[in-house]
């Protein structure tokens, strides 16, 4: 579990991130959210005590990071996935992360073939795609067997095939009861892997719960309907307070359940061929609730 606590960095006059308080439970993928600038990658070098807190703490396990005898065996995390000597082979640069941590040497094998490395183990890291180097960085998350997984945009560089293997790599992680929190800008991809989300905005925390809460919480369900008595339908459903409009021959409305809809047809007996729910897309609920806290933003005309 990761437990962020009052969490608050200055770099001089600049808040980067600001009185942050979140948990980040066991057995589920946990998306961290936020524009660019929110503050996502400074709180993850915190949890790893990269950088000091100016107020506030964060606990891995009811620990600080810096506390930890062998931190890989705890905690695992790729931040930078080019952070490798290019002229060390894979396999000699995840030798030398094992011993740092009393990890057995077997250990390398393993995760290289975990991570489908197995064929190139003895390349230079320097020659690698940023593809590659994103699964030799995971590997090295993943040493130490650790309980805790914090992955930095781990899809960057993946072509659509590694893609959908980190995303099912992932959740599998979490299945086994651990605890996964990853950062992406991708949200049609967080949408697939996460359950729960963190979102932030100029390092304040906007929401922390499940993803389909947020989604239905932001952007707000519609509800459409069609009907051959559409006209005297929408009619009704005004003046009911609902409000209305046509879409691609079917009615759309907003501020009521399923189910209400159907029930005001019903008492006026209308005929309806189609009444579903209509859910918000995350991407469409980020912009939502981060829309005010975007660092840098493009006027349109």
């Amino acid at each position: 579990m990761i437990e962020a606590r009052g969490l608050t960095k200055r770099y001089g006059p600049a808040t980067a991130v600001d009185d942050l308080t979140f948990t980040v439970r066991p057995g589920a993928v946990t998306g961290f959210l936020g524009p660019n600038g929110a503050g996502k990658s400074t709180t993850m070098r915190m949890a790893l005590g990269l950088d000091r807190p100016t107020a506030g703490e964060v606990l891995v396990d009811g620990t600080r990071y810096g506390e930890l005898r062998h931190p890989l065996r705890t905690v695992g995390a790729l931040l930078d996935a080019r952070w490798v000597h290019p002229n060390r082979s894979a396999r000699s640069h995840l030798r030398w992360i094992a011993a740092s941590n009393a990890i057995p040497e077997r250990r390398v094998d393993e995760v290289l073939d975990a991570v489908g490395l197995t064929a190139v183990a003895r390349k230079r890291a320097g020659t690698f795609s940023l593809g590659m180097s994103q699964r030799l960085g995971i590997a090295g998350a993943l040493l130490g067997d650790p309980e805790i997984l914090l992955f930095d945009e781990p899809v960057n560089g993946l072509d659509p095939e590694g893609i959908l293997w980190i995303r099912r790599f992932m959740q599998q992680l979490a299945a086994q009861g651990r605890t996964v929190f990853v950062s992406s800008h991708l949200l049609s991809e967080m949408a697939l892997t996460a359950t729960e989300l963190v979102v932030i905005g100029r390092g304040r925390l906007i929401t922390h719960g499940p993803t389909t809460e947020f989604v239905d919480g932001a952007a707000g369900a519609v509800v459409t309907v069609r009907s051959p008595q559409a006209t005297e339908l929408a009619g009704l459903l005004r003046s009911a307070g609902l409000a209305v409009a046509q879409a691609d021959g079917a009615l759309r409305v907003t501020g009521a359940p399923r189910e209400r809809v159907g029930e005001i047809a019903a008492a006026h007996g209308m005929v309806l061929h189609e009444l579903a729910t209509l859910q918000g897309s995350l991407e469409e609920a980020f912009m939502e609730l981060t829309g005010q806290s975007v660092e840098y933003a493009a006027v349109t005309s």
